[in-house]
């Protein structure tokens, strides 16, 4: 059984470097492993959490139970076709590690998520996504544990319900644990570069490879985003809302400059960063959190705030955009 630790700094891992404490943590890797530590008695029936990267976490107090912390694994193939490789990759992978792996080893696809945070089992919870692209197209299943069955689950990426930033293991499905995801990547190089800041990279020539794609893709998110360990921070903070087209004609009315993204269903999405910084919120410091002055969609941690204080920053920032816009803003990163 893996070793579990009691009263261990989390400040290492979360994004945010908030200094809190778990009561116990657990380094673990295999279904074998989480089996074995949910097996004791001394830890089975405690509160548990799920730490991957730590780049989708805000905590706001010391964790007073369990803390399993996904770590590390293995990457294989184990089916190909005529048009893709089937790639089983462990929870606990980093996930920017996967993306350099798979581009190396000439797996198309995910080149657009590269420099994104965290590890494969949390890409495929949050359905993470950059510049055109979302994990959830390229996942054929997730492979879970299961805590109150103690047992194994396979979920089909339909199975999921993937969403913007959204799948199942977020709302009706919070118990599972996944320990590894199968991906289809395409044995064909087929660039996805039409986002506005990919566009002004390559304009009408097509990326040449998918390494000067991710090469772009980095270039512009070091541009925009703080990176974590000079800046903590867990990137974008607050979903893009999502509003029926009606409410978004109502605000280009009033303000041409909006930002949007017309959706079927007659909904749309709106930048939130925009609105955000459209307050006057950009670069607002509250003690030592503050809204990130090159991109107002990011909190930061300037040294020493506490996840009470991002928490109250966030809550600042969004009863700011309610009152002017009238446009709820939802936290991108689980609040504990």
């Amino acid at each position: 059984m893996p070793t579990v630790e009691k009263s261990v700094s989390l400040k290492s891992y979360n994004t945010f470097a908030v200094d809190v404490s778990a009561q116990y943590f657990a380094q673990v890797c295999t279904p074998e492993d989480i089996r074995s530590v949910l097996a004791d008695p001394r830890y089975g029936q405690l509160p548990r959490f799920v730490l991957g990267g730590g780049s989708n976490t805000l905590f706001t107090k010391d964790f007073e139970g369990l803390v399993l912390h996904m770590n590390g694994g293995t990457i294989e193939v184990t089916d190909e076709n005529d048009r893709f490789y089937f790639v089983k990759v462990s929870a606990g992978i980093v996930w920017d590690d996967f993306v350099r792996h798979a581009i190396e080893s000439g797996w198309y696809g995910i080149e657009n998520l590269a420099a994104i945070p965290g590890t494969v089992g949390g890409a495929a919870v949050q359905n993470i996504g950059a510049y055109g692209v979302e994990v959830a197209e390229h996942i054929v299943e997730v492979e879970c544990f299961d805590p109150d069955r103690r047992a194994m689950r396979v979920l089909s990426a339909e199975d999921c319900d993937y969403g913007y930033r959204a799948s199942r293991f977020k709302t009706t499905e919070k118990n599972l644990i996944v320990t590894s995801v199968l991906f289809a990547l395409s044995k064909t190089f087929n660039p996805v570069y039409g986002y506005k800041e990919l566009e002004a990279i390559f304009g009408d020539r097509r990326p040449e490879s998918a390494k000067e794609l991710e090469e772009a893709v980095r270039a512009v998110r070091a541009r925009k985003l703080p990176d974590p360990k000079v800046l903590p921070n867990a990137g974008s903070f607050f979903k893009n809302p999502v509003v029926t087209r009606t409410k978004m004609l109502h605000l280009l009315e009033e303000t041409p400059s909006l930002v949007s993204y017309p959706l079927g269903g007659a909904r749309a999405k709106i930048a939130a960063g925009w609105l955000i910084e459209a307050c006057g919120l950009k670069g607002k410091r509250m003690g030592q959190a503050g809204v990130y002055e090159r991109q107002a969609l990011i909190l930061v941690n300037y040294g020493g705030a506490t996840g009470a204080e991002i928490k109250a920053l966030a809550e600042e920032v969004a009863r700011n955009v309610k009152y002017r816009f009238g446009v709820e803003l939802e936290p991108e990163p689980v609040i504990l």
